[in-house]
């Protein structure tokens, strides 16, 4: 429940896919790429593309869609699994937002002080996190995910993505729905 890199400085309406777009294309901006053999998880609104891999479209993907119901096929299975580790990434910014309320409303302090209290808010966050300090939201967020499995053990033996060269475009989206595949077939076989 740490974040990695934070770009602040957007409006809040502007579209997350839009951010990342510009941010992965400023090479001055520091964004981590993942290593090869690695990606980020996104939802449904980014590009499955190299590095970054979405859920399956037109199926069942939240973890309430699942409550009392099992995931049947492939896709749903790919998408359960997925949602539940997309899931630490919404109890971050749950416990990020409950913290601190000013990122709901902010202040009307000129652009650069709001930014700055975007950032110096993240950065207390990894602080309390990184520490291991002592904290009510972080304990309360960690006893609900233990008790709703939302942080399961099903990904085990996942397939890695192979030795391909770092690609972008048609390619890069072919390799991600490729390795989504074999993901989703390894769950579907693990169970």
């Amino acid at each position: 429940m740490i974040f990695t890199f934070v770009w602040a400085g957007w409006e809040g309406v502007a579209h997350d896919s839009r951010i990342l777009t510009e941010v992965v294309s400023d090479v001055d901006s520091g964004f981590p790429l993942p290593p090869r053999n690695k990606y980020y998880l996104c939802d449904a609104a980014y590009a499955n593309t190299r590095g970054f891999l979405a859920p399956y479209r037109n199926t069942r993907y939240w973890l309430a869609d699942f409550r009392g119901q099992r995931a049947l096929t492939k896709e749903e299975k790919f998408n359960h699994a997925h949602a539940k580790l997309r899931n630490v990434i919404e109890r971050a910014y749950g416990v990020l937002k409950a913290r601190f309320p000013i990122l709901k409303q902010m202040a009307p302090y000129v652009f650069s002080t709001q930014r700055d209290i975007v950032i110096a808010c993240f950065a207390v966050h990894n602080f309390i996190r990184m520490q291991k300090l002592e904290d009510q939201l972080f304990e309360q967020c960690d006893r609900s995910a233990d008790s709703d499995g939302s942080d399961g053990e099903e990904n085990e033996n996942i397939p890695e993505a192979s030795q391909h060269e770092s690609q972008q475009g048609t390619q890069g989206a072919q390799f991600m729905t490729n390795l989504r595949e074999q993901i989703a077939l390894k769950l579907l076989t693990s169970s």
